[in-house]
């Protein structure tokens, strides 16, 4: 038996006692979890550096050192996580719908586990600790595939995670390190009947890969080529603030803009106004013609840019004629991830709420509130851009399957 067989297989048995286990347990299980983080801070922090040290020596750029990079303040934050976790509701057993048919037969659906899910992710060690408390608290057992370039700090965060996790009743094999060598990913995404879903985290090549190569079912993390609209009946001052705000306030992750719409109407005012404010800020724009022609720092822009996730402090910038137009452009260039309007216009509000098909569209706010901390989800999973069952900041009631219990006395279908 393969090594990875054989991790499912003891995360298929511990998914079961975890499955039985009741709230107070799981939510008592989150609460050391996050002590011992707290507890083992140095040890990690410590990890973390000979990753840190090995991808600059690497040449790794800066916006994923970033990503990779842990402190005992982000530590703390991976542990308040958790804490939160264990105040939310427990989703398993929640009845989605339940009614009594004619015939007398009583009809529930509930959410239920999934069971084992496998999570594939790249640079963020914060994911482990994110992901393995999603899982515990609804009831799956995890096997998680960190990058390559985070092995010690998933190392470290994984074990003390484990260790925490036993002492508190649960089976260890609940949280499950998978080695990142491609063999064993090959291996895992072909685990069916031992792995019930798989969910990639990462760049458009991780998650391709994932969706192409798979027996197991997978649920999309998308890459956020997200979009800031500044229509013709806008706040400029207001446009400007959530912009710099969509873009700068961090820019490494996939909640961040991309690109830059402005309603021509406003365009020589706006632009006037946010092309100096970007490049203060060390944004290099990457303009159509009319951007171009607006400012002399801006560069020409590609096809390629326009549907650029560039994790970095870059920005694609275009001159739309109407509203209609700026959902054209999204729709051609969209990743499905967030986009947003800046306008004081309800019907035009309306409109774009309407028309554009993202996982999260915003009225007169920063992109970056997609996330499941800020939608009070507590630690996300993920943000899903595919359209099945979960869409948006993956939480709690994204991380369950249903299964419908049917109570009869006796009925027989004629």
């Amino acid at each position: 038996m393969s090594e990875i067989i054989e991790l499912a297989r003891r995360a298929r048995e511990a998914s079961y006692a975890l499955a039985d286990a009741s709230r107070a347990t799981k939510d008592a299980a989150l609460r050391a979890m996050a002590a011992a983080l707290r507890d083992n801070t140095d040890a990690i922090v410590a990890a973390n550096a000979v990753d840190v040290a090995a991808a600059r020596e690497a040449g790794t750029p800066e916006s994923t050192v970033d990503r990779l990079a842990l402190n005992p303040a982000r530590v703390d934050g991976m542990a308040a996580g958790l804490e939160q976790l264990a105040g939310l509701t427990d989703p398993v057993g929640e009845v989605v719908r339940g009614y009594t048919l004619p015939n007398g037969l009583e009809l529930r659906q509930v959410r239920v586990p999934f069971g084992v899910v496998g999570i594939i992710y790249e640079a963020r060690p914060n994911v482990t600790a994110d992901a393995a408390g999603i899982c515990l608290k609804s009831g799956n057992a995890v096997l998680l595939r960190g990058s390559s370039s985070a092995a010690e700090s998933n190392t470290a965060i994984i074990g003390v995670l484990r260790d925490a996790a036993a002492a508190c009743g649960l089976p260890a094999d609940v949280i499950q390190g998978v080695a990142t060598d491609r063999a064993a990913v090959k291996e895992l995404m072909q685990a069916r009947g031992l792995v019930d879903v798989l969910i990639p985290r990462g760049g458009a090549g991780l998650i391709q890969t994932v969706v192409g190569e798979s027996s197991v079912p997978v649920i999309e993390t998308g890459v956020g080529n997200c979009h800031v609209y500044i229509d013709a009946d806008a706040d400029l001052d207001l446009g400007l603030e959530i912009l710099l705000n969509s873009k700068t306030q961090r820019p490494s992750v996939c909640n961040a803009a991309e690109s830059l719409l402005v309603h021509s109407a406003v365009a020589d005012e706006f632009l006037a106004r946010a092309l100096p404010a970007l490049a203060e800020a060390g944004v290099t724009v990457h303009g159509d013609p009319a951007v171009v022609a607006a400012g002399k720092d801006v560069v020409a822009a590609t096809e390629e840019d326009f549907g650029t996730e560039y994790n970095s402090l870059d920005l694609s910038a275009a001159v739309v004629d109407s509203l209609e137009d700026a959902v054209q452009h999204i729709r051609r260039y969209s990743s499905g991830h967030t986009e947003a309007i800046i306008t004081r216009s309800q019907s035009a509000a309306r409109r774009f709420t309407q028309a554009v098909d993202s996982a999260a569209v915003v009225v007169n706010a920063s992109t970056r509130f997609t996330d499941g901390g800020e939608f009070g989800f507590g630690a996300e999973i993920g943000i899903s851009t595919q359209k099945l069952h979960a869409r948006g900041p993956m939480g709690l009631p994204e991380m369950t399957s249903t299964k419908y219990i049917v109570i009869g006395d006796g009925q027989i279908r004629t």
